[in-house]
């Protein structure tokens, strides 16, 4: 058996995004894939003859981050809609270039919230796209670790035909929901959305028997609500948590914080869709009319998070890259986001790193410690008072074990 190679990251920061200060002055030993030790660079007895030495001093480490909310077989950008048609052959290339900007952005983790489908060649089954990106990851130390959802579950009339598993009433939901689990998706992805901004799709009932069922199958449940009447459907059905959320009211984070149920944020794209006014000749990003329907949306989003967190609400950050106009290296800005919502920073990577792991219920995710996981990276500044310090990668830790697989 090979013995795994040792790495001293010397002389670091940490921010652990336990509280708002760094620990300075501490060194790192990795054997492989995983940390044998975090002391202070003080103690000699972090040093190692064989241990090749990381000068990393004047950065900061990092654990790896968890994109909340992701679409990891789809590009992102102004015509993100159109993309989830191509063909599904470009569509697992775009998912393997995603890989790579995830992990150079320092995104140990992608939660996948919807994917386009397609026949799956190994048994002619129709299925998400992305359940066949998450198999091949596995094999590989160096990809994304995933959590899929299948694909989008959604009433007829809310999402364009042939992206979606249509369900129009309760036991179509139900069906559609045992089939997603059935191919292998990890949790569930509800669109509480519907035909109707002021209603929801389903009933709470509808949505509990989905919610039941998928509990009893070890699956959590999650929902997209931009609206208050979906979310509020989602909050009374129990689901696990609430992507998006942008209408949230005082009433609807009380009882999320009672039933400790996440929100995952997705702030950032108010900014993206504020960046076309000068990038596209889109009508809807371009127009005066345009202009300030982003910005009303952007300010009640803003506010609805900002509820959230003052009620408690555990907020898991999210970029919606791929299914929104973000790219799969943009959390660093949800983070920059959550701080404009008045999350203090280190707060904001909690949530893009602790509270994305909680989320997921791994232990590992979003931590570093001894014994655990070299998922971490580094970064020049301190993240835990400015955000924008996460754009700054210098250096992450899977990334130097060898790669394996195509």
């Amino acid at each position: 058996m090979a013995i795994p190679r040792l790495i001293l990251y010397r002389d670091a920061a940490l921010a652990d995004a336990s509280g708002p200060s760094l620990q300075q002055g501490i060194s790192v030993l990795v054997a492989g894939q995983r940390i044998l030790a975090i002391r202070p660079t003080s103690n000699e007895g972090i040093l190692h003859p064989d241990a090749r030495i990381v000068d990393a001093g004047g950065s900061t480490i990092v654990p790896g981050m968890v994109d909340a909310h992701s679409h990891v077989t789809l590009p992102g950008g102004s015509h993100w809609i159109d993309r989830g048609f191509d063909a599904p052959d470009l569509l697992l290339q775009v998912a393997e270039h995603n890989g790579d900007l995830l992990s150079h952005a320092g995104v140990r983790w992608a939660r996948d919230v919807g994917s386009p489908q397609a026949i799956d060649p190994r048994d002619g089954r129709k299925r998400a796209l992305a359940l066949r990106v998450r198999e091949r990851w596995r094999a590989d130390p160096t990809r994304p670790k995933m959590r899929v959802a299948g694909t989008w579950i959604a009433h007829s009339g809310v999402l364009q035909p042939g992206l979606d598993i249509e369900a129009d009433d309760g036991p179509a939901l139900l069906a559609a929901a045992k089939a997603q689990l059935d191919d292998g998706a990890d949790l569930l992805k509800l669109y509480l959305d519907g035909p109707k901004k002021e209603e929801a799709p389903w009933s709470a009932e509808d949505v509990r028997a989905v919610v039941e069922m998928a509990h009893g199958r070890g699956a959590f449940v999650t929902a997209h609500s931009g609206f208050l009447a979906g979310a509020r459907v989602g909050i009374d059905g129990g689901v696990d948590s609430l992507e998006h959320g942008f209408e949230l009211d005082s009433d609807a984070v009380a009882a999320m914080a009672r039933q400790k149920m996440f929100l995952v944020s997705t702030l950032a794209i108010f900014r993206s869709w504020a960046s076309f006014s000068s990038t596209t000749t889109i009508p809807r990003f371009v127009s005066d009319d345009g202009k300030e329907r982003i910005a009303r949306r952007r300010e009640r989003a803003v506010e609805s998070v900002r509820l959230a967190h003052r009620a408690g609400v555990r907020i898991a950050a999210g970029t919606d890259f791929g299914g929104g106009s973000l790219r799969a290296n943009h959390l660093a800005w949800e983070v920059e986001s959550l701080v404009e919502a008045g999350l203090k920073p280190w707060e904001a990577l909690a949530s893009a790193t602790v509270l994305g792991g909680e989320l997921l219920d791994d232990p590992d995710a979003g931590r570093i410690f001894e014994g655990g996981p070299a998922d971490f990276f580094l970064v020049h500044g301190d993240p835990l008072t400015d955000p924008t310090a996460l754009w700054r990668v210098w250096r992450v830790a899977w990334l130097t074990v060898p790669r394996t697989g195509p």
